[in-house]
C-alpha cells in the first residue's frame, strides 16, 4: 500500500550540472528543500540526504536503507556507545561464563526471546534466525551483509529458541554475525520463497514483516510511512506515526530541525563548520558529534583506471598504476595534505586531524603515527623519484608522462572545499590536478552498471569516509587484504577499491582473525594500522564525528557509533514540555 504524506510538502530541485565532472559547487547543490510545518505533535519525522532504496538490510545499497529498515527488523543483539552489547531478540548476552561462548570460541550459542511475533502476527523462532543465514550465505542473492558472515560454518536451531553458531575457525569476533545493523532477521515464511536471484524482486523488501517497534505502512519515491507494531514486544513506541524523507541536502536537513522546526531528527549532517553558526543561534534543538570509527581518507588508486585489460576491465589490479606504484610519490601526496586546515576550516568540532585508519575502539590506535604537512619534504621525495618540471610548465614529467591525477568525490560542499584544499597544495608540488564531482547516489552506488561508484574507482584519487561497524575491526580490517580487491570479476562488490595487496598485511590478518588472546590481538591490529599508514595504502584525513540535529522535543534519543541512529528508536518519546 503506497500512501502520501499527510500534511507535507516537499520541494526537491536538482541542478543538472551534477553529473561527474561538475564544476561548480554551493551549500546545498544536491538539493534545496522546504518542508511544510504541518503535522499532528504525534508524528515523529526523520531527515536524509539519501533516499531509502529497499527496507531489506541484507541487500542494502547504503546507510540510508540500513537507517530506514532497522527501524523494522531487529538483530539479536547490538553494541551501546561504550561498546557493551544490549540483546534485542536475544534473551540475554552469551559469555564463556554462562556457557553461551566456546571456550575454544569454535561455537556460540544464543537463547532467544519467546514471546516475539511478527507484525503478521506469525511467531518468531530460531528458525528464522537458521533461514537469515541460508539468504545471506546464498551466492546468488549476493546479500550486501555477507561479508559478515564469512567466518560461520554452520547456523543450526537447537530448539525453538536457541540458535547455535558454528564457525569454521576459532573465532575471537562471534559477536559479530546477527549484531547491529548488518544483524537484522528475515521471516522465513515471508522470503522463502525469494531465497534465489529473485531476491530484489519480493514485495517484502519495501513492504517489511518484521519485529521492530514500528511497521512500513507507505514506501513512496523514498518516502517512507511507518506506524506502531502492535505486536511489539517491548511495548508501544513513543509516536503514532513515523515520517522518514530521504533527498534532503544536509544544510536544509540541519536547518529544518534546529530553525524551523518542521522535523525532529536529521542524519549525518556533514556541513562546514562555519555554518553552522546561524543554524546555532536560538537553535530549537541540539547537534550531537557523536565520534566513532569514521575516518575522512583520500584513497590513492594502485592500478590505472584509464587503461584497460585485454577483458575490457578498467583499474584492474594487473595494471599497476603508473606513479601511485611507487611509494615516495604516495608519500609526496601524504606530505601534501594539510589535515589541521581541513579538520579545523571544514569540520570544527566535529573533526580532527589524523594518520591512522583504526581509531575505535582506541586500544588499537598507535600514538607513534603522526601526520607533517611539508610541502619541501614532497618536493624532494618527487625530485628523487624523477619527476621534475623539464619545459617550465609548472607540473612535473618523467619518461614523457606528466604527473596528473583525476581527484573525485561525491557532490557535497565540505568534500568539494576538502578537494580545493588538496588540489592547491598538490598544484604548488607540480602536479596537475583535475577535479571530478559525482552524484551522491552514484558515488556510493553498489550497482555494478554505476562506472562512477567509489568501488569502481576510475579516477586516480578519491575521497569519503567509512569506518569498522562494529567494536571488532576484523572485517573492517580485512576490506585491505588481496582477496577484497574490488575488479569486474566480482562485480566491483568487495570493497578493497584501491586495490591495495600485500602478503605481509594478509598474514597479520589471518592470525588476527584467530587469535583469542585480546593483547596479543590488539598488537596484530596495531602493526596493520601501521603498514597502511607507512605504505601509504590510504592517507586517513579526518576522524569525522557523526553529527546529528536532534529537536528539543525528543527525549531518549540514544545513539551509538556501532549501529544505525534509528537502533533505539523503540526509546524515543516526546520530552516534557518542562525540559524543553
Amino acid at each position: 500500500m503506497l500512501l502520501a504524506i499527510a500534511g507535507l510538502v516537499v520541494v526537491a530541485t536538482t541542478n543538472c550540472s551534477q553529473s561527474a565532472n561538475v564544476t561548480d559547487s554551493h551549500p546545498d547543490t544536491d538539493a534545496s528543500t522546504q518542508i511544510a510545518p504541518a503535522r499532528d505533535p504525534d508524528t515523529l519525522r526523520l531527515l536524509y540526504s539519501r533516499a531509502a532504496v529497499t527496507l531489506n538490510p541484507h541487500l542494502a545499497t547504503g546507510y540510508q536503507d540500513f537507517e530506514a529498515a532497522r527501524i523494522t527488523y531487529e538483530p539479536l543483539a547490538s553494541f551501546d556507545q561504550e561498546g557493551e552489547l544490549v540483546p534485542f531478540l536475544a534473551a540475554d548476552i552469551p559469555t564463556v561464563e554462562n556457557g553461551g561462548v566456546a571456550e575454544d570460541g569454535t561455537t556460540v550459542t544464543w537463547e532467544l526471546r519467546p514471546d516475539v511475533t511478527w507484525t503478521d502476527g506469525e511467531p518468531f523462532t530460531a528458525d528464522d534466525v537458521v533461514f537469515t543465514y541460508e539468504f545471506i550465505s546464498n551466492p546468488e542473492v549476493a546479500a550486501a551483509t555477507a561479508q559478515y558472515y564469512e567466518a560461520v560454518e554452520s547456523v543450526e536451531a537447537l530448539d525453538d529458541y536457541t540458535v547455535q553458531i558454528t564457525f569454521n575457525a576459532p573465532n575471537p569476533a562471534w559477536a559479530v554475525p546477527f549484531t547491529g545493523q548488518t544483524g537484522g532477521i528475515l521471516p522465513r515464511h515471508i522470503f522463502a520463497e525469494y531465497n534465489s536471484l529473485t531476491a530484489r524482486e519480493a514485495i517484502a523488501n519495501v513492504q517489511p514483516v518484521g519485529t521492530g517497534p514500528y511497521q512500513v505502512v507507505g514506501f513512496e519515491s523514498g518516502n517512507i510511512i511507518f506506524e506502531p507494531n502492535r505486536h511489539y514486544w517491548g511495548g508501544q513506541p513513543g509516536f503514532k506515526r513515523l515520517e522518514l524523507l530521504g533527498g534532503i541536502a544536509p544544510y536544509a536537513a540541519a536547518r529544518e530541525v534546529l530553525q524551523a522546526g518542521n522535523a525532529d531528527f536529521a542524519h549525518n549532517l556533514q556541513i562546514e563548520s562555519e555554518a553552522w553558526d546561524d543554524l546555532k543561534v536560538d537553535a530549537q534543538g541540539q547537534v550531537t558529534n557523536l565520534f566513532g570509527s569514521k575516518v575522512e581518507r583520500l584513497m590513492l588508486n594502485f592500478a590505472n583506471p584509464f587503461v584497460r585489460t585485454e577483458e575490457g576491465e578498467r583499474a584492474s589490479a594487473t595494471v599497476p598504476h603508473p606513479y601511485f606504484s611507487d611509494w615516495r610519490v604516495r608519500q609526496a601526496i601524504n606530505l601534501a595534505i594539510d589535515r589541521e586546515t581541513i579538520a579545523k576550516e571544514l569540520y570544527g568540532a566535529a573533526g580532527k586531524p589524523v594518520a591512522q585508519l583504526l581509531v575505535d575502539p582506541d586500544i588499537y590506535q598507535v600514538p607513534e603515527l603522526t601526520y607533517t604537512y611539508d610541502l619541501d619534504a614532497a618536493k624532494a621525495l618527487l625530485d628523487d623519484a624523477g619527476w621534475v618540471d623539464t619545459n617550465g610548465d609548472g607540473f612535473r614529467e618523467k619518461d614523457g608522462i606528466t604527473l596528473e591525477v583525476l581527484f573525485q568525490a561525491a557532490v557535497n560542499p565540505v568534500r568539494q572545499k576538502t578537494q580545493a584544499i588538496v588540489s592547491d597544495s598538490l598544484k604548488e608540488l607540480g602536479v596537475d590536478v583535475q577535479i571530478s564531482r559525482v552524484r551522491v547516489d552514484e558515488f556510493f552506488s553498489a550497482d555494478p552498471q554505476d562506472t562512477n561508484s567509489l568501488n569502481h574507482f576510475y579516477a586516480d584519487m578519491q575521497i569519503y569516509s567509512i569506518g569498522n561497524e562494529s567494536p571488532d575491526p576484523a572485517t573492517y580490517m580485512g576490506w585491505w587484504t588481496c582477496g577484497k580487491i574490488a575488479s569486474q570479476e566480482n562485480q566491483w562488490q568487495e570493497p578493497n577499491n584501491a586495490r591495495y595487496c600485500n602478503p605481509e598485511y594478509d598474514r597479520l590478518w589471518e592470525q588476527a582473525r584467530q587469535e583469542l588472546d585480546p593483547d596479543r590481538r590488539v598488537a596484530l591490529f596495531q602493526q596493520m594500522n601501521t603498514i597502511l599508514a607507512e605504505e601509504v595504502a590510504v592517507i586517513p584525513v579526518v576522524h569525522r564525528a557523526m553529527a546529528n540535529a536532534v529537536s528539543d522535543r525528543l527525549a531518549q534519543v540514544q545513539l551509538t557509533p556501532w549501529d544505525a541512529s534509528t537502533w533505539a528508536i523503540k526509546d524515543w518519546q516526546l520530552a516534557d514540555p518542562a525540559d524543553q
